[in-house]
């Protein structure tokens, strides 16, 4: 200020009497609160150990992650073939922001960080301002990590994207910070959605990203301004993405202290209107009305309202928070049972090749046979009927004619032969992870108790394997 310390000390009221306050934000995601770090930890670790020795063996050893580049129809949620890992496991709840340009998205990260006016604050303008998808994460220090170092760290869960290349590498941007808010949840900031641009300007497939993105958020807020309700191609192509993720997304309608009352209204309805036909489902995704920025409400507005909005999104996002130990537990035995029905399957038409064979057939044709028509031998109603297995779970079944085009079949052994004597059977281990070693790990948690390993879960002791499986 340069010596004149009463025109600055003018300023500074000024500015703080037209910020909003944020003691609600504190309040409703309880960052005051000591979070219990020694329990969080101690369930990590038996997860990681869980994962490692009963299901992540059987991921390879049947080469599940090779499943997911062949399979048509993925599952809802999380991708099908990625296999997990301790980048999957030890990740934060994701909370994706996705919208039209100059909605305010880069705007309400820096509310709830309170980052407004600092040197770490997100780039915002009327213009479009984002083009990156900009990670913001927990780190000890603030600092920027290019999406290059990003995607080539192991230890998190990004290194998957280096498959959309080097273009889209460049666009996408890491940020370290130490905030207590980010040691509980990480945020992604999207580009804004640009109608009148073509998808090839992009120069990296911007839906394939967003639909990365969006098959890992925990939740994801599509945030509108009043005066950007237009759904062109680009908007209805990101709500066909959004489908069977509708119980995690939230509309936002920002900036909503710029319009009266009645206005507010008709606006609303038109949101409604134009959304109806793209989410096809008998409950539509909350709509969260207010202004998510650091200044205080225009006047003449609906500020209670709008405040009561605002806490209503935030208990969302912290009920998300609270249940990212149970979501990672469901996660990974979700993943357990897809690794096991990929494992069964494998299994029959290993035994069914070896069943069709005799010394003057030829095996490719043989293996062509029972590859084209798995309905005739049985090889997916033989699943349904032998084990505790859903249809719904069951993948494409063209899926594993590519599959198998890569890998021979005489690669694989039946799960009879994968027994030892130190590591026990693989099949009873991914089903014990499945029934009772997961389920007891949730239990824990829900009641309270502190999971803990056992001295054998911890050291790895071996046990002499029963197998049911071997034909006597």
């Amino acid at each position: 200020c340069r010596g004149q310390i009463s025109l600055c000390a003018e300023e500074e009221d000024v500015l703080s009497s037209i910020l909003r306050d944020r003691s609600h934000i504190e309040d409703t995601l309880r960052l005051a609160s000591e979070d219990n770090a020694g329990h969080y930890a101690a369930a990590l670790q038996k997860l990681r150990k869980i994962y490692h020795s009963s299901i992540k063996p059987m991921e390879q050893a049947y080469k599940y992650n090779e499943l997911r580049q062949h399979e048509i129809s993925a599952y809802p949620g999380r991708t099908l073939g990625d296999s997990a890992t301790d980048g999957e496991i030890t990740s934060k709840p994701m909370v994706l922001f996705l919208g039209p340009w100059s909605v305010g998205k880069s705007s309400m990260i820096n509310y709830l960080l309170g980052l407004q006016d600092t040197p770490y604050q997100l780039y915002t303008g009327a213009e479009p301002t984002t083009s990156e998808f900009t990670v913001i994460m927990h780190g000890d220090k603030i600092r920027s990590i290019e999406g290059i170092v990003m995607a080539a760290d192991s230890s998190r869960s990004f290194s998957p994207l280096e498959k959309f290349g080097q273009n889209f590498l460049e666009k996408l941007v890491g940020i370290e910070m130490p905030h207590k808010l980010l040691e509980r949840v990480t945020f992604v900031d999207t580009p804004g959605i640009i109608e009148n641009r073509k998808q090839q300007e992009r120069g990296y497939p911007f839906n394939d990203v967003c639909q990365w993105f969006i098959d890992r958020a925990d939740l994801i807020f599509v945030v509108f301004d009043p005066t950007k309700l237009d759904v062109g191609l680009e908007l209805e192509m990101l709500f066909r993405q959004l489908k069977g993720r509708e119980s995690q997304i939230r509309i936002i309608l920002n900036k909503a202290d710029n319009l009266a009352t009645q206005d507010l209204m008709r606006v609303y309805g038109a949101l409604f209107w134009s959304l109806a036909p793209l989410i096809n489902v008998t409950e539509p995704p909350r709509v969260y009305v207010s202004s998510f920025w650091p200044y205080d409400y225009a006047p003449d507005t609906s500020r209670e309202l709008f405040k009561r909005e605002e806490i209503s999104l935030l208990e969302d996002l912290n009920q998300v928070i609270e249940n990212r130990l149970e979501n990672k537990i469901a996660f990974i035995r979700q993943h357990g049972i897809r690794v096991r029905i990929h494992a069964l399957l494998v299994d029959r038409y290993v035994q069914t090749f070896k069943d069709k064979m005799s010394f003057f057939s030829d095996p490719e044709l043989v293996f062509n046979e029972i590859v084209e028509e798995p309905d005739k031998f049985y090889i997916f109603k033989s699943i349904l009927a032998k084990t505790n297995v859903s249809k719904f779970d069951l993948p494409n079944k063209d899926a594993y004619r590519d599959f198998f085009g890569i890998n021979p079949i005489s690669s694989f052994k039946q799960l009879s032969s994968q027994c030892s004597y130190m590591g026990g059977c693989l099949l009873e281990k991914i089903e014990r992870a499945i029934t009772t070693d997961l389920p007891g790990l949730l239990s824990s948690i829900t009641s309270g108790k502190n999971p803990t390993l056992t001295s054998c879960e911890a050291t790895g002791c071996g046990e002499k394997p029963k197998n049911r499986y071997r034909r006597n």
